[in-house]
């Protein structure tokens, strides 16, 4: 799976990253038409993303795909049997919602604040090279994951957010057709925000 499949912008892309990005990018199309199989296929690019940050030395990000992997077991349960409360305060199948104002700056304040924390800790008890560069949108995904799970339209501006900031963080490390999902995410994620903020109640 480390063998070299090919060369892209003078850097060497192992089969490991080929097939994880195909998962991955598969996985996407489906949360963005709102389609359940998307949690099974993030499972399986988690577990072959987490093997190559390791080799990277990205283990914020071995930490979002090791949260990915449980977070998509769970997330898989919540758009097949989870419910929120509708308008009329009943219960019902989980339907995209807005968060709301209030909920969306605590969220944003959450991040915040767990940047640096998060950015601390790698640089303090790991060799990585760049740990507020990694801790930024690793802390971005944790929470853009729990509110796909919840199926909140404001999942789609925190990922947009979030693959901004990948892209040059794995360009930096010559991950290039990674660094080229994360463009791909970035549009996918316009594409989320649009249908979702259509489709919702």
């Amino acid at each position: 799976m480390l063998e070299v499949a090919f060369t892209l912008f003078g850097a060497g892309v192992t089969w490991l990253e080929v097939i994880a990005f195909a998962l991955a990018l598969g996985c996407v199309v489906l949360n963005v038409l709102e389609i359940h199989w998307a949690w099974p296929l993030a499972i399986a690019a988690s577990l072959l993303y987490g093997w190559l940050f390791f080799v990277s030395r990205l283990y914020g990000d071995v930490a979002v795909q090791s949260f990915f992997v449980l977070s998509s077991l769970w997330g898989w349960y919540q758009w097949l049997f989870g419910r929120r409360e509708d308008a009329g305060g009943a219960e019902a199948p989980l339907r995209i919602a807005r968060l709301g104002g209030a909920r969306l700056a605590v969220v944003g304040l959450l991040w915040l604040a767990a940047w640096p924390a998060l950015g601390l800790l790698l640089a303090r008890f790991t060799d990585t090279d760049v740990p507020y560069f990694n801790a930024f949108p690793t802390i971005g995904s944790f929470i853009g994951q729990i509110l796909l799970a919840l199926k909140f339209v404001e999942t789609w501006p925190v990922w947009l957010i979030v693959n901004a900031v990948s892209v040059a963080l794995y360009g930096s490390k010559s991950l290039w057709l990674t660094a080229l999902l994360y463009v791909l995410f970035g549009a996918l994620a316009v594409a989320g925000w649009r249908r979702w903020g259509r489709l919702v109640r």
